[in-house]
């Protein structure tokens, strides 16, 4: 199967470029010696509730959903952040709305959590820039009902967007503790479609494979041959590539082949572990 580049154009590159050098994808750190699976921490996730106007009391004293807070916020990320830098896909707006990404920050950072930025999470690691989440999430293109793997769970916040928009997610971290704070997260606010493993996200989720897109937080030198191969017909496989340059690129798998398209420069962090590894063999 060849690989066909199809490149965006320069200027939408550049407009769009200044955004992302802002951003704080995740980093990956190394595995455990051979980077083998730590084990599955699991949680399931189906839909996120639609939007609401705000945190309200129940009139008989019970404590206000944690799911409607702070909507006000949410509302001006969307419109201000997202949507105006050319974001109309009705549904991911209607995700992002929904999904408190208040909850997914360390409790330190909350306050924070609707800023147009990274935030850290821990461990060395970040959230994403909001902007960053919905267009990867757009790019992805998934329906209800999709398949998707995502490599780098972080806080759980990408994992449970897609979840919003009716995906059955398996998401992979390779920092353990990271992984468990995610699938407890993810529980607790009734995400069920959401399965979420500690390991090293370069050999992909074979077992449950194929995949109608694949999301990776990480850059690695090349696409990692394992995620190619777990990527179904149709699919779209949305990852930034290269080391000092990098490119956000869209790869889909069509009848013929792969389609690859260089979307815009990016800065991510490096993936490790089983990639880099990889790359060392003579």
């Amino acid at each position: 199967m060849g690989m066909r580049l199809l490149p965006c154009p320069a200027a939408a590159a550049a407009r769009l470029l200044a955004f992302v050098l802002a951003a704080g994808p995740m980093a990956i750190t190394q595995p455990a010696a051979g980077g083998q699976d730590t084990g599955p921490s699991r949680t399931q996730a189906e839909t996120a509730p639609g939007p609401e106007a705000g945190p309200q009391a129940d009139l008989q004293g019970k404590a206000p959903d944690p799911m409607k807070a702070r909507q006000a916020e949410r509302d001006n990320m969307v419109e201000q952040q997202v949507a105006a830098r050319g974001i109309h896909d009705l549904r991911l707006l209607n995700a992002l709305r929904a999904v408190p990404r208040h909850l997914f920050v360390p409790e330190q950072g909350r306050s924070r959590a609707y800023d147009d930025r990274p935030l850290p999470i821990g461990h060395g690691q970040t959230i994403s820039q909001p902007y960053i989440v919905a267009l990867m999430t757009e790019l992805a293109q998934v329906e209800p009902g999709d398949r998707v793997l995502e490599i780098g769970t972080g806080s759980g916040y990408q994992a449970a967007v897609l979840a919003a928009l009716g995906c059955k997610v398996f998401t992979i971290e390779i920092i353990k503790p990271l992984a468990d704070r995610a699938a407890a997260t993810l529980t607790a606010l009734g995400y069920k479609s959401v399965t979420v493993r500690a390991g090293d996200g370069y050999v992909g989720w074979p077992e449950e494979a194929p995949f109608d897109a694949v999301l990776v937080t990480a850059a690695p030198p090349r696409i990692p041959a394992p995620l190619l191969e777990q990527l179904g017909e149709g699919g779209r496989l949305v990852i930034p590539i290269g080391e000092d340059l990098q490119h956000l690129t869209v790869v889909l798998r069509t009848r013929d082949g792969l389609e690859r398209r260089v979307v815009l420069p990016v800065r991510f962090v490096p993936m490790t572990g089983a990639v880099r590894r990889t790359e060392e063999k003579p």
